[in-house]
């Protein structure tokens, strides 16, 4: 009898082994709608990143365009325009993937110049940036020096809209800084 008793028990316990395998389907379920909730919360942040790289194309394009138009004032006591672009020297093309960059109301007589940096597709939501370099004094002093800005628009841009990205910065003269146009922040 005791052998007898040995069997059952092992074969109760071996089918109650065989019982508790796997996962349920409520909890499979749960596991699921976990995933599609914490998925659905960092998707959009994470298609964002793809636009914030093409966008730092463009910041730091501008951001070398009055860096280059102060030296190239320096030396030429005139702001390139957009036919002397190769002569800033910075070796950069006047058209990528994403953006088309120009220089506005640079040559001879002027004592501003902007720079622009304008979204190529208007599928594309990325922001245009303008920057802007002029002739003024900074604070107590009198003499003249150029003094830079560069500005991001407020929102992608779309080419087919009135915002296109051909918006440059504004300049009062004197002691008073560059300021962005309408729509557009400073960048820091």
């Amino acid at each position: 009898m005791k052998t007898d008793l040995k069997v059952k028990f092992l074969q109760h316990i071996l089918n109650k082994k065989n019982n508790e395998e796997g996962f349920t389907l409520i909890e499979l379920l749960v596991v699921i709608i976990i995933i599609g909730i914490l998925s659905a919360i960092a998707l959009p942040s994470f298609l964002n990143q793809a636009n914030k790289a093409k966008q730092s194309e463009a910041k730091t394009y501008i951001g070398s365009m009055n860096r280059a138009q102060q030296a190239y004032y320096a030396e030429n006591n005139v702001f390139a325009d957009n036919d002397s672009f190769a002569k800033l020297g910075l070796g950069i093309n006047t058209q990528t993937q994403n953006y088309q960059y120009k220089i506005a109301n640079g040559g001879s007589g002027q004592t501003t110049v902007s720079n622009r940096a304008q979204p190529k597709e208007s599928s594309a939501p990325i922001k245009a940036y303008v920057g802007g370099v002029g002739i003024g004094t900074l604070g107590d002093s009198s003499e003249a020096t150029t003094v830079a800005i560069l500005c991001e628009a407020n929102q992608p841009i779309n080419i087919n809209n009135a915002l296109n990205g051909e918006t440059d910065a504004t300049f009062t003269g004197g002691t008073t800084p560059p300021e962005c146009p309408t729509d557009y922040s400073l960048v820091k």
